[in-house]
């Protein structure tokens, strides 16, 4: 039996997936290579500060005060969003590339606290997962009664292995 166009664009139209064709390679690669610009996840952030020595970035926790309390990232600097266009020049360089995060992929608040500090002329990427993948993963965070970590989600991190292998 010989396949026509006819009948892979009936299959194309036919699968949701295929529905909207993939973009060509090279815009593809331009896609992803932007989406890296912009976004690191919990597991190269720990991996970085992880590492000992200046990572080259500075951690921003654009949440409440409450939910700093809860949990955060070691060594992160506390900015709440709405404070941002006011303190973010005393607490920032502006020559040090700033990593934010907020609660997790449900919630936009790193994204506008992104935006907001690209907006002063920072440097800026959005940690993908937020402070609950972090949790997930079983990196150790800090709260108001002092380091902690939970065992790691092996729906979210491997059980046997540092490395997820991405």
């Amino acid at each position: 039996m010989t396949t026509t166009q006819s009948d892979i664009t009936e299959a194309r139209t036919a699968n949701p997936v295929l529905r909207v064709p993939p973009a060509s390679p090279a815009a593809a690669a331009a896609h992803f290579a932007a989406s890296l610009a912009f976004h690191a996840d919990v597991s190269d952030v720990r991996a970085a500060l992880a590492a000992g020595g200046d990572p080259g970035f500075v951690v921003v926790d654009s949440r409440s005060t409450e939910s700093w309390d809860q949990g955060h990232i070691p060594g992160a600097v506390h900015l709440p969003t709405a404070l941002i266009p006011e303190q973010a020049e005393e607490l920032l360089d502006r020559s040090v590339p700033v990593v934010t995060y907020c609660w997790g992929p449900g919630c936009n608040g790193a994204t506008r606290a992104a935006l907001a500090l690209a907006q002063l002329g920072f440097q800026v990427k959005e940690m993908l997962g937020g402070f609950e993948y972090w949790a997930r993963e079983g990196f150790p965070y800090d709260t108001w009664q002092g380091r902690t970590t939970r065992d790691a989600d092996p729906l979210t991190a491997p059980v046997d292995a540092d490395d997820c292998g991405c």
